[in-house]
This record gives C-alpha cells, sequence and structure tokens, in this order.
C-alpha cells in the first residue's frame, strides 16, 4: 500500500499548522517537503492517437483533396462532382482498366465532349467541409495523370463553392499518355477573406480524355514537413510539452476485422502507393496518409518519445489468431515494424525507414502488445497471444519495456495499460484516490486512455474539475503510474465529424480550441517537478453523490448503489529538485471560493514572491468553442505573501498551480 497519504494521517500532522492558525476546523495542508514518496517520469504526461472523428483525415493531416485515389467507393468517385462550364459538355466515371498502380483499382476517367474557351470540363474536388483558402497562402498540387493522347492546357484552380471567385489559379501546359506525375503551385491572393467554402478545380477547354490517378492538395504545414501536419492543432499539442506518443489506436490498431487493422507495411512510402483503408471502428475512410513513420516524424517534430502499439492478433468484432503457428506471421510483422523504428541502415527494415527519408533510427522505450484484450470473450486467448509476442521482442530486443492491455498471469509485463472513461464529474472525482490505496507490487500502470465524458463536443469546467482531481492522483502516485494520456485527443466539429464525446481538442475546416480540459492537462504538463511530496489534509468538504444504478447479477434486479461522500478539495505537491521550485496544485470543485492553510516543512526557506496559474469559471457549465475559443482559459499572475506557513483563498470551480521558490 502507498501509506503517505490519509486523511487520519493528515489530522495527526496538522495539528501544529492549525493550531498556528487559530484554524482548526479549517481546510489545511501540510506539504512534507523533505519525504519524496515517487519520482516523476519525465514522459509522464502524453498524448494518445487514432483515427476517429476525423483525427487525421480531415484533421491533423495536412491532405486537403478527399478521395485523393478515387478509392473511397468502388463505384462512384464520391467527393468529387463533374463541372461543366458555359456549355462544355463532358462526363466523368471511374475507369478500372486504367489504375494509376496497384495501390487503387480504378481511376478517374474525364470525357470532355464538347469544350473551348470558357466553356469548360473539369472534376471538382469538396475537401473536408470545404477547402480552406487563406489569402497570400501557397498551395501545393500533386496530379498523377495521362491521356488518351497528348492534352491539355489542364487549368488548376481554387474556386469558391458558388463558382463566382477563383482564389488560385496555375496551369499544367500538356499531360501526355502516360502516367506522370503533375506539380504545381497554387497562391492565394493577399487580402482576400480566409474562407472554407471553396473546392479544387481541375479543367480543361479542349475535347479529349484524361485520366487522373491521384490529386493531393498541401497547405503549409507544421515545419515545413512535406506531407505534414496542420500547424495550428500542432501548436495547441506543442504547448502541451508532452513527453510521448501513443500510437496508432486505440481501436483504429485492431480494425473490426483482421483486414481492416492498422497494416503498418501499407502505411510507409509514396503516399500514391499507399491503398488506404476502411477505418471500420469508426465507419469512414483512412487514407494512410499518417502512417508509421508519418507517426515517428510528428514525435520528432515535438520532441516527444514514441509509445508503438502492435497489433497482437485480435479485432474488434472477436476476429482473432490463434496463438502458435498462426499468429508467427503476426509476430514477424511486430519484430520488422519495431526493426522499421529503431534498425539501422544495415537492417532490412532499417534501410526501407532510410530510403523512405529518415536514416536515423528512432530511439523506442516502450511497446504495447495489442489494444483493450479484455473484449476478447475466448477465455485464455491473449495470455497465449501476449506470451509469444511478448518472448519474441524479449528475445531480440531485451531493453524494450512492454505494455500488456489488461491482466495476465503466464508473463510479468513491464507495465499494465488502464483505461478509465468516467460519465461524470463527480464520478471520476470519486475515484481521484483509487491509486493512493493500490498495492505496489506487480507491473507498473500507464494510464493510456481516460476521461471525464461532459460536455459536447468538447469537455467543458466540469470536465475538467473531475480530470484535475484524477490528475492530482495520479501525478501524486508517480511511484506506480509511470505515464498518462487523455483520449480522445481530437474532433472534427463539422457536423458529422464527430464519433465519440468527448475530445480535448476541437476544430474545423479553418479554426481550432483547446477545451477548458485541453488547459488543465497543459497546467498539469507544464508545471511539476521531479519529486512528489508527501502531502496530508485536513477539513476537506464534501459532497454527497449517489452512484449510477450498476447491473445486477443474472437473474437478480439492478444494485442500488449508497451514496457518498466525494471531496470537493483535490491537492498534490511535486519539487523540482534542480530548481527548488515546489508546484503545489490544488482543485477547488465547489461553488464557493475555499481557503487554504498551507504549511511546508522541511525547507530552510520559502520566498514571500511566486506565482500562481489559475484557471475558474463561473459555472461548470462553462466551455470552449470554435467562436469562444479561450472563455475558460489560464491566468498567470505572480503573488506575494508565501512562505512556510501562509493561507491562501482558491476561486469556486478553479484549478490552481502555485510555484514556490525553496531552499
Amino acid at each position: 500500500m502507498k501509506a503517505q497519504y490519509f486523511p487520519a494521517v493528515g489530522a495527526i500532522l496538522f495539528g501544529v499548522a492549525a493550531a498556528l492558525h487559530g484554524q482548526g476546523d479549517a481546510i489545511a495542508l501540510h506539504i512534507k517537503a523533505d519525504q519524496v514518496t515517487a519520482k516523476v517520469n519525465p514522459a509522464f504526461y502524453g498524448l494518445m492517437t487514432e483515427e476517429i472523428n476525423y483525427s487525421y483525415d480531415g484533421g491533423l493531416y495536412g491532405e486537403l483533396v478527399r478521395n485523393r485515389n478515387f478509392k473511397e467507393d468502388a463505384k462512384e468517385p464520391v467527393h468529387w462532382q463533374l463541372i461543366q462550364e458555359a456549355g462544355g459538355v463532358g462526363s466523368m466515371a471511374l475507369d478500372a482498366t486504367q489504375p494509376l498502380n496497384d495501390a487503387a483499382p480504378a481511376s478517374l476517367k474525364l470525357t470532355i465532349s464538347q469544350a473551348s474557351g470558357n466553356a469548360r470540363v473539369g472534376a471538382a474536388n469538396e475537401g473536408f467541409w470545404g477547402i480552406p483558402v487563406k489569402p497570400g497562402t501557397s498551395y501545393k498540387v500533386s496530379i498523377y495523370a495521362k491521356a488518351a493522347e497528348s492534352a491539355g492546357p489542364v487549368t488548376v484552380s481554387l474556386v469558391s463553392n458558388d463558382g463566382a471567385t477563383t482564389k488560385a489559379t496555375a496551369q499544367i501546359a500538356r499531360v501526355g499518355n502516360t502516367w506522370t506525375k503533375y506539380d504545381v503551385k497554387l497562391t492565394a491572393a493577399a487580402g482576400a477573406k480566409a474562407s472554407a467554402d471553396n473546392k479544387l478545380v481541375l479543367s480543361v477547354s479542349k475535347p479529349g480524355t484524361i485520366w487522373f490517378g491521384f490529386v493531393s492538395l498541401f497547405p503549409p504545414t507544421f515545419k515545413n514537413r512535406a506531407n505534414g501536419n496542420r500547424p495550428d492543432i500542432m501548436q495547441l499539442l506543442a504547448d502541451m510539452k508532452p513527453g510521448f506518443l501513443r500510437f496508432p489506436g486505440g481501436n483504429y490498431l485492431e480494425g473490426n476485422t483482421i483486414q481492416t487493422r492498422f497494416d503498418w507495411k501499407k502505411t510507409i512510402g509514396d503516399v500514391s502507393q499507399r491503398p488506404g483503408h476502411m477505418d471500420d471502428a469508426w465507419k469512414y475512410w483512412s487514407s494512410d496518409g499518417m502512417g508509421l513513420l508519418d507517426f515517428l516524424d510528428w514525435c520528432e517534430d515535438l520532441n516527444m518519445q514514441p509509445l508503438l502499439a502492435v497489433y497482437a492478433g485480435y479485432s474488434l468484432r472477436q476476429e482473432r489468431v490463434k496463438f502458435g503457428p498462426d499468429l508467427d506471421p503476426y509476430v514477424k510483422d511486430a519484430l520488422d515494424e519495431i526493426e522499421y523504428v529503431t534498425g539501422d541502415a544495415s537492417t532490412t527494415w532499417g534501410a526501407r525507414r532510410a530510403k523512405d527519408g529518415h536514416p536515423a533510427p528512432f530511439k523506442l522505450e516502450y511497446v504495447e502488445i495489442g489494444n483493450e484484450d479484455n473484449f476478447d470473450r475466448e477465455q485464455g486467448s491473449y495470455e497465449g497471444r501476449f506470451a509469444q509476442i511478448f518472448d519474441a521482442i524479449k528475445a531480440k530486443y531485451p531493453q524494450l519495456k512492454l505494455i500488456a492491455t489488461t491482466p495476465i498471469k503466464n508473463r510479468v509485463p513491464d507495465v499494465i495499460d488502464e483505461h478509465y472513461y468516467r460519465r461524470s464529474e463527480e464520478e471520476m472525482a470519486s475515484h481521484a484516490h483509487d491509486y493512493d490505496m493500490r498495492p505496489r507490487a506487480g507491473p507498473k500502470v500507464f494510464v493510456g486512455e481516460w476521461a471525464t465524458r461532459v460536455g459536447s463536443p468538447t469537455p467543458n469546467m466540469g470536465a475538467a474539475l473531475g480530470d484535475a482531481a484524477w490528475m492530482a492522483g495520479m501525478e501524486r502516485n508517480a511511484d506506480l503510474v509511470i505515464m498518462e494520456a487523455y483520449a480522445p485527443l481530437l474532433v472534427n466539429v463539422n457536423p458529422g465529424g464527430m464519433q465519440w464525446m468527448t475530445d480535448l481538442i476541437g476544430y474545423n475546416t479553418t479554426s481550432s480550441y483547446g477545451s477548458p480540459a485541453y488547459y488543465a492537462q497543459q497546467m498539469f504538463s507544464t508545471h511539476h517537478g521531479d519529486n512528489v511530496l508527501a502531502i496530508s489534509e485536513q477539513g476537506v468538504p464534501t459532497r454527497e453523490w449517489t452512484p449510477p444504478a450498476g447491473r445486477g447479477a443474472a437473474g437478480q434486479p439492478p444494485r442500488t448503489p449508497m451514496p457518498q461522500q466525494v471531496p470537493l478539495l483535490f491537492f498534490n505537491a511535486t519539487r523540482d529538485s534542480k530548481t527548488g521550485t515546489i508546484y503545489v496544485k490544488v482543485v477547488n470543485r465547489a461553488a464557493t471560493a475555499q481557503t487554504v492553510h498551507l504549511a511546508i516543512s522541511g525547507l530552510t526557506s520559502v520566498q514571500p514572491g511566486g506565482k500562481i496559474t489559475t484557471m475558474a469559471a463561473s459555472s461548470p457549465d462553462d466551455t470552449n468553442s470554435i467562436t469562444e475559443p479561450k472563455k475558460v482559459a489560464p491566468v498567470t499572475s505572480n503573488v506575494n505573501g508565501l512562505g512556510p506557513n501562509f493561507t491562501r483563498d482558491f476561486p469556486p470551480y478553479s484549478i490552481s498551480v502555485l510555484e514556490l521558490t525553496s531552499k
């Protein structure tokens, strides 16, 4: 058990501090700075990601063309429309007789029967809820095309959806009769208004036949990376200073079927040769533009370490690979994937990574075997699959730490991944002390997915308060919990963009914002030391809460839960061993300000001046949105009157981090 955090102990420790202030029944907090109870993993706070809520295509991934290889629908060129302007006549259809390559079985055939001058025929792509065009911005277009005979010119334009305004235009002078890649640059005029109400148009003013095999449109990307990511969302992520990225999922790793799992070998190399696949776990098409190397580049761009999840032979519709010889190809696939990440150029897959554009190996410390295999209903399935993959990885890469997705008995994993989705602030807060009471024997814990699910499409302040209570507990127990990641990370807030509520960061085609829960994550991630300090409390007020009714045993009525008292305040404290800075986190869920007496022992001195970062709201229902992106956000200010004993008021519905300079 973890013994340093009990209310009874707090009452004893607080006798001196409370008497000093003459406030025996007040809220009191005692921090013992000379008692370090845990070390905080530098990569404690991280990101969990998967293709859900249009997180990649239509979200973080920079590509603006939807259905760029014409594969989303086998019969129709969905998200493409025929354009016939000023008397031009033509037709458009998928053509399976003229594929660009093996990755896509058909191309888009554009037949121009009648055209001249302004009487044009073309194909227009609608993008993901429109194509954003910003003034003075340049866009890169890449097109694979061929003609029945030499044809052209092909005009490439960004045009308003009503057709009235051409925002940018360029030409491909001639298209030959063999598949060829054509690159052009489109630059929008300065001074125009930014808008998402646009389409990409490829048009021709002479009769003929042209096939398009692949069409891509990229805006400027974060750090100007080719095939890169949207800068505004990446900056929100960068501001969290995450220590790791868990990828590629989540259910996206497994797929509903083995066929639709994240098949990493199909996600590397030239994007025009990536087939894409149906993300059937969340019911939309994935281009696989965000492939294995792109995840690793994302880690590099944000200075995160990769936490790689490998497919473990189980998919969500209870499709599974039997452990033993049947699983061997998937074990080899996992070993190949690790080699792609970590191998040097002398290895087969390290050489392939170098060919793909990244000669240097990536540092890898953690590998997760599967995802949420507790849903596998076949007795012993995960035990057998995990053991086989575990043994193979440990034999070749003994330095790697391996993560199990559910408890197992036949091997000892280095870490176990635990997921918690709580449906109310009270429920999350009621569990905030769970890890205080947890036995320390067994694997370390990675809380790889969790969230207070209040608010849609993104969490409100009430959810952020529940999250902060939970994070205070995780950080306080950093000897057991070594990493955490909120999920889901991203959501496209356009109509139809969300498959799961509640999500940390929201965006539409042109704008993005962090939710109150995002700022809670940011505050915790950017304000902590490496040493957890012993802490105890006294006089914390509570609020009665009755959990929702649970399921009864077979043939029995639902269980009637008993009311319980849930604290309204939560605390923890850490210290930076190099600078001496003490970070005290205080979460006030109450509707009124709370006065807290703080006593800090085990130090030579505490300076009277410091800083406080506070996020507060007038109501737990307050939230952020596209139109009010920072309605609820942290504010940092200087404070005085600090010391080894002091009193501080904390606002209602608030999360605060107090920074003290100590010796």
